[in-house]
């Protein structure tokens, strides 16, 4: 998951910084998400899925299909 984390915020141009304001985190609890350090609960795993626009088979690597099924 922390690979397609930081691959996605790369890709968007995202700033840790920004990324970590959004989900009220500090941007080392980022940083290790995408290191695979450390994972999230699953309200932040929801909120990172809304925010990307992604499916959350795609963030977990069940399928390398990102489309959004959100509301």
């Amino acid at each position: 998951m922390g690979q397609r984390l930081f691959a996605i915020r790369e890709a968007k141009g995202i700033s840790r910084k920004d990324l970590a304001e959004f989900l009220k985190v500090t941007k080392t609890q980022i940083s290790d998400m995408e290191n695979g350090k450390s994972g999230t609960n699953l309200d932040r795993f929801y909120q990172l899925c809304e925010f990307y626009q992604v499916s959350a088979d795609y963030l977990l690597g069940i399928t390398d299909d990102p489309t959004w099924r959100g509301k």
